[in-house]
């Protein structure tokens, strides 16, 4: 199978305009097409529908169904509210600090930048309660290719304990060395 990309990841809304005017004012994503049935393609049962496609950039589709004939719009409350987000990717931190000043000005809250050591993160919900995130990597050279190395280690150790593994705890230190990383890491 050769998978060339996402075609486009799709979420639910509460009102489908109110949602394509978010992204356009909020984040500058245009509107590339709506496509509404009265009835279900795959299945086809009676449920009218309006489903919004939006230009996340770089041929990337972001996605949302209003369904007026559900019940009301809610969230797995068995999942914390910061685990479920759709990240996108912003060019620099000068971006990402532009942004969160153009998304507060805008009347909506926002926590961060918070550093997650390979990059920093600003957060926000959307008018359907999404949580948002925009990211701008901050990593160094060799650190995402010691963290590629590394991920399958890690994987399995949790899958055995559960807790959180110590391979990647040299993100943790100001001044980290990967050649240090690499000693820590062998067994």
């Amino acid at each position: 199978m050769n998978i060339k990309r996402i075609h486009h990841v799709a979420y639910r809304c509460r009102d489908a305009k109110e949602t394509v005017e978010f992204y356009q004012q909020v984040l500058d994503m245009d509107l590339v097409l709506a496509i509404s049935e009265d009835q279900v393609p795959s299945t086809k049962a009676p449920d009218p529908y309006m489903h919004v496609f939006m230009d996340a950039g770089q041929g990337n589709v972001l996605a949302f169904f209003e369904i007026p004939n559900s019940p009301p719009m809610g969230r797995d409350e068995n999942t914390p509210e910061w685990v479920q987000h759709i990240a996108f990717e912003v060019e620099d931190m000068d971006a990402l600090l532009a942004a969160k000043e153009r998304i507060e000005a805008a009347g909506l809250e926002v926590i961060g930048p918070v550093d997650h050591h390979i990059f920093k993160s600003i957060y926000f919900f959307d008018p359907s309660g999404h949580r948002l995130e925009l990211a701008a990597n901050t990593d160094h050279p060799g650190v995402l290719e010691k963290l590629h190395e590394i991920a399958p280690a890690m994987i399995e150790e949790w899958s055995q304990t559960r807790r959180a593994p110590k391979h990647a705890a040299f993100l943790h230190e100001h001044e980290f060395n990967l050649d240090a990383a690499q000693d820590q890491t062998k067994p």
